[in-house]
């Protein structure tokens, strides 16, 4: 059973007017060939849609039921044109993002409400996960982008194009109280290099744990690691737990948490980079919509 966009208009005029002369002449067209395409309808659905007389055409139960559905159908059909405009130019469709944990604090919450406001057609599915499983679905085309920790290993570079989003220094996380951290000036290493260190395992992500352990041994220090955790929310609450030190990136310190400190060291740090990344091949409008605002941003 095949039913046409023009049997469906002619039915709906031919309901509102409740006489086919009326109906021909609001759809620009003579009576008889109005008169076939209902009729074809009505063959088509199996029951008769209207009860014709002489001087009134009223609709079935079953013309009822339709007259709505109809309405709902060409309207939808109506929007077809304007639907497949803003998926082709990226203000409608999906967007599949993942993030690491520090973007949370820091990137993640303007750039979302940004492009919210702009594009407020596009459904975006957000995924929190580390730069190793981030990197893999980026290969595997799971995932549109992700904001993630650099360097991008060598496979990863060949398929994926990259973008800097933010850079920022290291800054120390301690127990609120910790001799040493009186007032608000920045604080050395040396004043805390007795306290175990809370850290990002290096599995996870070498480059982020060679910098923390690296500004230590720069200060000539050996650092004493005491807890890993992968989530910086976890880093944050094992500090606050006074279970020891840890060295997170500026914008964490927007995470506050009762019992938690943050100061500028004295010592020159690494900086924390965090990016975008993304399969070149991947021509999705919305994502190069995406990109195109967060090339403006920077």
């Amino acid at each position: 059973m095949n039913i046409e966009l023009r049997q469906l208009r002619y039915f709906v005029a031919v309901a509102e007017e409740r006489h086919f002369g009326r109906a021909a002449a609001r759809l620009h067209m003579t009576q008889p060939p109005l008169s076939q395409t209902i009729q074809s309808l009505e063959a088509a659905l199996g029951t008769p849609l209207f009860a014709r007389t002489k001087r009134s055409v009223m609709l079935t139960p079953a013309g009822i039921a339709l007259l709505p559905e109809a309405r709902r159908i060409l309207q939808q059909a109506t929007a077809l044109p304007d639907l497949a405009r803003r998926a082709a130019s990226g203000e409608s469709g999906l967007l599949s993002l993942s993030f690491v944990s520090t973007a949370d604090y820091s990137v993640l919450p303007p750039l979302l409400r940004e492009f919210r406001e702009r594009y407020p057609q596009v459904q975006i599915d957000l995924r929190e996960a580390t730069t190793d499983i981030q990197l893999e679905d980026l290969m595997q085309g799971r995932i549109d982008a992700g904001l993630l920790i650099p360097p991008l290993h060598d496979k990863a570079r060949a398929e994926l194009d990259y973008l800097t989003v933010l850079s920022e220094p290291l800054i120390l996380a301690a127990p609120q109280g910790l001799k040493g951290l009186r007032g608000r000036n920045a604080v050395s290493l040396k004043a805390v290099a007795d306290l175990p260190l809370i850290i990002f395992p290096r599995r996870i992500s070498p480059a982020f744990h060679d910098a923390i352990v690296g500004c230590f041994r720069d200060a000539g220090l050996t650092p004493r690691i005491g807890q890993e955790a992968i989530q910086m929310q976890t880093i944050v609450g094992l500090v606050s737990a006074g279970m020891g030190i840890a060295l997170v990136p500026q914008s964490v310190s927007n995470l506050k948490r009762p019992g938690v400190e943050y100061r500028p060291l004295v010592e020159k740090t690494a900086v924390f980079e965090t990016g975008l990344a993304w399969r070149r091949d991947n021509a999705s409008p919305v994502l190069h919509t995406f990109l195109e605002l967060l090339r403006k941003k920077r």
